[in-house]
């Protein structure tokens, strides 16, 4: 399944690149370079059984062992000590990020209620994307019944592009789905 996006995107997708955006390098065209997903579980201050539970969803999700995330400072509002696990973080390269972007955008995202493609606007001015998930039970690796509570996700998509529309045609000829 990643072969495909990746052959997809060497015979067909670089190729209308470097055509769109007149290149005269093929070392210019942009590509993916990562993918980071970030869950923080805030109530783990209470319960350390939470971080667990995080931990064996993202890997289900990504195939890959998460690390754990601690806080660097101690902030007394929020009753959280540095050195506390508070979430956990998975970067994918290679052919897991192909496969894990091939499954959210093909798989996870149409089963999001009411969706109407993600939003072209989350461009960080540097050509990466980033988006957020509302709740991980989109994934049908995820089993609904072993699920103790429903938890969001960042994920940020990291592209070798310098400007935002190089990048968002980059997804968009990978498959991703923007609203209109």
């Amino acid at each position: 399944m990643a072969a495909r996006l990746k052959e997809y995107y060497q015979k067909e997708a670089a190729p209308a690149l470097m055509k769109k955006f007149s290149y005269k390098s093929v070392m210019q065209i942009p590509k993916l370079e990562k993918i980071v997903i970030n869950v923080a579980a805030g109530d783990a201050k209470e319960n350390s059984k939470v971080i667990d539970s995080v931990i064996s969803d993202l890997s289900a999700i990504t195939g890959q062992k998460p690390m754990i995330c601690t806080a660097k400072k101690s902030v007394a509002n929020f009753k959280v000590r540095a050195g506390m696990k508070i979430g956990a973080k998975v970067t994918l390269r290679g052919d897991r990020m192909y496969e894990f972007l091939d499954r959210l955008f093909n798989v996870a995202l149409p089963r999001v209620r009411d969706f109407h493609g993600i939003n072209p606007n989350s461009f960080d001015g540097r050509g990466n994307y980033n988006m957020g998930i509302k709740e991980q039970l989109i994934f049908p690796e995820i089993d609904y019944d072993k699920v103790d509570k429903v938890r969001g996700m960042d994920i940020c998509i990291v592209t070798t592009a310098k400007t935002d529309e190089e990048s968002r045609e980059l997804l968009r000829l990978m498959g991703a789905p923007f609203a209109k």
